[in-house]
């Protein structure tokens, strides 16, 4: 072999070794920009707040700021089309509901599917229940199916049209023979708002009703998505109680990055994010917002996928929405 030759040689090995420490040293930095962190309804919801006191974990544990951007629209596909869009380097994240991902896909031509997100984790879960002013003479649910068959076309708000609540509703609907008319919105808070201001009859509320109820503001008529009573609020009856069959499972509270992410960057994440929602300030901010614990790591949220998409396939098919 030439001087020359073993010059060449020597050369291409240490830029390969040079490109490789580099790549090495580049995945160990992660983080070292900024994250954005979308959150998938509109302000002052429960999402919302929940987004928000992940993204300051985040920014604590991992040492980079993150910031937060509502995209709400379309019951959370708004931001979950535009997440999927993004490249799975870690810098660009997602707070929004299993149901939007399992459910909306099956009914509406959109950017994204299951597949188009990796799941990092669960941390809660949306409980809905049907809501009323608390100045509204209807005091029990049954007072309620009274009136709505007197009064067919009773208008409601909701976070989004097929929605997990606003699914909810429907189902309700359905069991008591009643026909409503529905007034989406671009999350709970604005669905609570509309409530408030007396521009619909009641409102399918997503979680963030809770606090408004326990304030005086508003009545819980019914609790949708959980078998048994809260015990928080034993008082509410659930569908079984007043002879209906169980609406549509409790839908995830969960934290995406699209899909492809690196399992390395993932790890980071998840140990990130699993440290903040076993913390006891982000547990007692559930404990606030009435909102139950339920942390699942993001290989056991992905798992549940196909038996959601199945319970809502054939949910679709008895309504007529899916042939």
């Amino acid at each position: 072999m030439t001087i020359s030759k073993r010059f060449r040689l020597a050369g291409l090995s240490l830029l390969l070794t040079g490109g490789l420490l580099a790549s090495g040293q580049a995945a160990a930095k992660y983080p070292d920009k900024p994250i954005t962190m979308y959150i998938a309804f509109a302000a002052g919801g429960t999402t919302d707040i929940t987004g928000r006191a992940l993204a300051q974990g985040i920014e604590k544990i991992l040492g980079v700021p993150v910031t937060i951007e509502n995209k709400g629209g379309g019951g959370a596909t708004v931001a979950n089309g535009l997440l999927a869009s993004k490249k799975p380097d870690g810098y660009t994240l997602l707070v929004t509901s299993v149901g939007s991902i399992t459910m909306r896909p099956l009914l509406l031509k959109l950017a994204y599917n299951a597949q188009s997100f990796r799941p990092l984790m669960q941390f809660s879960y949306y409980i809905g229940g049907l809501v009323v002013n608390a100045d509204s003479p209807i005091k029990t649910v049954d007072e309620f199916v009274d009136y709505a068959k007197k009064n067919p076309g009773l208008t409601y708000s909701s976070s989004g049209p097929h929605t997990q609540q606003q699914i909810g509703v429907e189902a309700f609907a359905r069991c008591k023979g009643l026909v409503f008319k529905h007034m989406p919105t671009k999350g709970g808070s604005t669905a609570n708002t509309a409530l408030m201001g007396k521009h619909v009859d009641f409102v399918a509320g997503s979680g963030s009703h809770i606090l408004l109820v326990e304030q005086g503001q508003f009545r819980e008529l019914v609790t949708f998505h959980i078998d048994a009573r809260d015990p928080k609020r034993p008082d509410i009856p659930v569908m079984k109680d007043i002879g209906c069959p169980p609406t549509n499972p409790p839908s995830g509270m969960i934290v995406v990055a699209p899909a492809g992410l690196p399992d390395a960057v993932a790890a980071t994440l998840e140990a990130a994010l699993k440290q903040i929602a076993e913390s006891p300030e982000f547990k007692q901010l559930l404990v606030k917002y009435n909102l139950p614990y339920a942390y699942e790591d993001g290989a056991t949220v992905a798992s549940k996928f196909p038996a959601e998409i199945e319970w809502y396939t054939q949910y679709f098919k008895e309504t007529g929405l899916l042939k």
